[in-house]
């Protein structure tokens, strides 16, 4: 059998480059949204994004974006960048756009901006337009969703805020942030993911011990010795640093070895029979399905660099070994008796999904087994039906596939459609907060 690995010159596209701009600038800037709105979009990431323009195409234009970070996407690229990543992992059709309306899409823009692709760039296009899987440079990717925001208006629409409850009723949900409170028909949960911590018994729970962080944090300067912990996408990045910083770094991956391939499921999840699969069985047989086919995973454009310097000695490989404890030092204890000694360690212990259950009453979100019970024909809370998730919430509904960012376009579709008729059945009965406080 013949095995083809793309070249790892794809994961050098540039970062940085000067992309022509829509202005983009609220007409008054305010402290705090208004008291009352349509709906309220919680997070303004990728999937916030992609829901706020969908109903800007549906004609719901009284929306109200909280963000912690008040920028759309923002934070999604202060982690990218943070890590060194140049390229996108999903294909050029899989990212957040508003299908069905003759709006731009990703592969569109990145199109119109030809002369400023590099060589590589524009071959990666030419895939994508052939039907071929492709590599999505960052730099296109943030300028595209800077361009999606000027042009759906979403930038006008976002406030800075950290969301402290979501209080749904029967007729209204009640988002609290720190500094204001909005009151709107709908709520739409874009939480995300979340870093996933180190078991309690590795140093007895709490922070880290001295000179180990997690991935979403830097990584200090200095130090001869690096060790990374964890088998995926984030780890790869990690690894590729500390060797072009000149480092000695040992990768500690709990498997019996690391996985090269596009997503982190099996690619039947992302065809129909894949999806029969998992919409044939119960509960229990998703959870099942999800722990199964679920497995961290690198790019395949990572595999010449990480098999060259293993063989170099400049990487470590300590395979199928887990941590029983760290002790101060950086000493990594691994079950098979094995201390590995290091200067700094990274733990890319994944992530878990964000369900609001830190938001919202238990009896809104159901959680089950780490997931919330949705309506999986709109992506409403069962509990609560007025408000929606979209994103890494929605995946046990939208299935293994979905941790890649093309599971957000289905729910995002759902989702703004959903709102959209209620909004139209509802309003010849109701009021909104907006005119309350005029009255």
């Amino acid at each position: 059998m013949i095995t083809f690995v793309p070249e790892p010159h794809l994961l050098e596209s540039p970062r940085g480059r000067e992309w022509p701009v829509l202005p983009a600038t609220r007409a008054a800037v305010t402290a705090a949204p208004p008291p009352g709105a349509d709906v309220v979009i919680v997070g303004a990431g990728p999937a916030g994004l992609a829901v706020a323009s969908a109903l800007w195409h549906h004609g719901v234009h009284d929306i109200v974006i909280v963000d912690r970070d008040g920028r759309p996407c923002g934070r999604f690229f202060d982690r990218i960048d943070l890590l060194g990543q140049r390229v996108l992992r999903s294909p050029y059709e899989h990212h957040p756009g508003v299908e069905g309306y003759r709006d731009c899409e990703l592969l569109d823009f990145a199109r119109l901006h030809w002369s400023v692709l590099t060589p590589v760039e524009r071959r990666e296009i030419r895939m994508a337009q052939a039907g071929h899987r492709s590599v999505v440079p960052v730099d296109v990717f943030e300028a595209y969703c800077t361009h999606l925001a000027a042009s759906h208006h979403v930038t006008e629409r976002t406030w800075r805020g950290s969301v402290r409850e979501v209080l749904p009723t029967s007729d209204a949900v009640t988002v609290r942030a720190d500094r204001f409170s909005v009151t709107a028909r709908h709520a739409v949960l874009c939480l995300g993911e979340e870093r996933r911590s180190a078991p309690d018994h590795w140093w007895g729970g709490g922070y880290p011990p001295r000179a180990v962080t997690y991935w979403d944090e830097p990584v200090p300067a200095g130090g001869k010795r690096l060790a990374v912990v964890g088998a995926g996408l984030t780890a790869a990045h990690l690894i590729t640093n500390g060797l072009a910083q000149g480092r000695e770094v040992h990768w500690v991956v709990r498997e019996a070895g690391e996985r090269y391939q596009c997503a982190d499921v099996n690619s039947s999840f992302f065809r129909p029979e894949g999806r029969a699969r998992f919409d044939g069985v119960d509960w229990s047989g998703r959870l099942e399905l999800m722990g199964r086919f679920r497995r961290a995973s690198i790019m395949f454009e990572f595999r010449p660099l990480l098999e060259a310097a293993e063989a170099e000695g400049r990487l470590v490989v300590h395979r199928g070994k887990a941590i029983k404890k760290v002790t101060p030092g950086v000493r990594l204890h691994l079950d098979d008796g094995e201390t590995v000694a290091v200067d700094h360690a990274v733990l890319a212990l994944g992530t878990t999904p964000s369900i609001g259950d830190a938001l919202m009453p238990d009896a809104a979100v159901l959680d089950r087994g780490g997931w919330p019970e949705l309506d999986e024909r709109t992506f409403a809370y069962t509990g609560a039906p007025r408000v929606f998730a979209v994103g890494a919430a929605a995946g046990m509904a939208l299935g293994p596939a979905a941790r890649n960012i093309d599971g957000h376009r289905v729910a995002t579709a759902r989702v703004a459609a959903t709102v959209a008729e209620n909004l139209r059945r509802d309003a010849p009965l109701r009021t909104t907060a907006k005119d309350v406080t005029h009255v």
